[in-house]
């Protein structure tokens, strides 16, 4: 199971996923009030990989319960106009090196953001420049 951006989930549903990863059950509460019951039920081993570009947001219960956890680095620029470079192709979009490299450049290190600049600088280039990048 993979949760992106896993600082952003619900308390309710972070300590569901607690007994989850721990015991691979859940309980299910069913009516309300004092006439609910909660029915456990049985669920297959998985491995859990969270993601999140702010660790710092996560819960101290929810980051204990992870057996391993790593820090990945950035992106470099070399990187990234290469990621840029591929993504122009993709998108059948001829760009320059130069203009590749000033794109990685203001991607913060990460792809996501290369790509989505990209996006933004080829619908520009289309109206204003006759599609050159």
């Amino acid at each position: 199971l993979f949760i992106d951006e896993i600082h952003r989930m619900a308390r309710p549903a972070e300590e569901m996923l607690y007994m989850a990863m721990e015991d691979f059950r859940i309980d299910v509460i069913v009516g309300k009030g004092p006439g609910a019951t909660s029915i456990p039920i049985e669920i297959a081993p998985f491995t859990l990989v969270g993601a999140t570009t702010r660790a710092g947001m996560l819960t101290g219960p929810l980051r204990d319960r992870f057996g391993f956890t790593a820090q990945m680095e950035f992106y470099d620029t070399e990187d990234l106009t290469r990621v840029v470079m591929r993504a122009a192709g993709i998108l059948n979009v001829q760009v320059t090196a130069e203009a590749a490299a000033e794109i990685a450049s203001r991607s913060r290190g990460t792809p996501r953001i290369a790509n989505r600049l990209l996006r933004r600088v080829r619908d520009f280039a289309d109206v204003h420049a006759d599609g050159q990048i």
